[in-house]
């Protein structure tokens, strides 16, 4: 029983540093007169040269279509992005950063990097990369017993 208590405190604790976790994330954001989606929104952009689809952007961030597509048509009334025809394929917009959106990009993620590098270089290398690594097997481990259970 008392193994039992202690998985379920540390469930506990992890949903509490979950939660506390994206919080700050967004705390963050807000500070920086977005969502945390609008960051990631940025991000999509910053890794991409400038130039993504909407489609891509809700897929990597998971985030709903609707929601990426409010974001970006506040991003194009300021100014950050214009939209055009994408050559390969008919259907999608490609989106691209105007110069004021990459430097406003460029600006916002790199002010999130630094902070995240600060916390890394305090942290340890060897932490993160454990961090990484265990949160990489509780999400195998999680899905995996999905299939457990679904075998039964």
């Amino acid at each position: 029983m008392r193994k039992d208590n202690n998985m379920i405190i540390q469930l506990q604790r992890y949903y509490a540093l979950w939660k506390e976790c994206t919080a700050m994330y967004e705390e963050w954001s807000k500070d920086q007169g977005l969502s945390s989606n609008g960051v990631f929104v940025l991000h999509s952009f910053y890794e991409s040269n400038g130039r993504c689809t909407q489609k891509m952007i809700s897929e990597k961030w998971n985030i709903p279509k609707q929601t990426v597509n409010t974001i970006l048509k506040d991003f194009q009334k300021k100014g950050y992005i214009n939209m055009v025809s994408d050559d390969s394929d008919k259907r999608n917009k490609l989106i691209c950063l105007t110069e004021s959106g990459m430097e406003y990009t460029k600006d916002i993620i790199e002010k999130l990097h630094s902070k995240e590098i600060y916390v890394i270089e305090k942290m340890g290398l060897e932490n993160i990369e454990s961090l990484n690594d265990n949160t990489e097997l509780f999400i195998r481990l999680f899905k995996e017993g999905d299939c457990k259970k679904n075998e039964s």
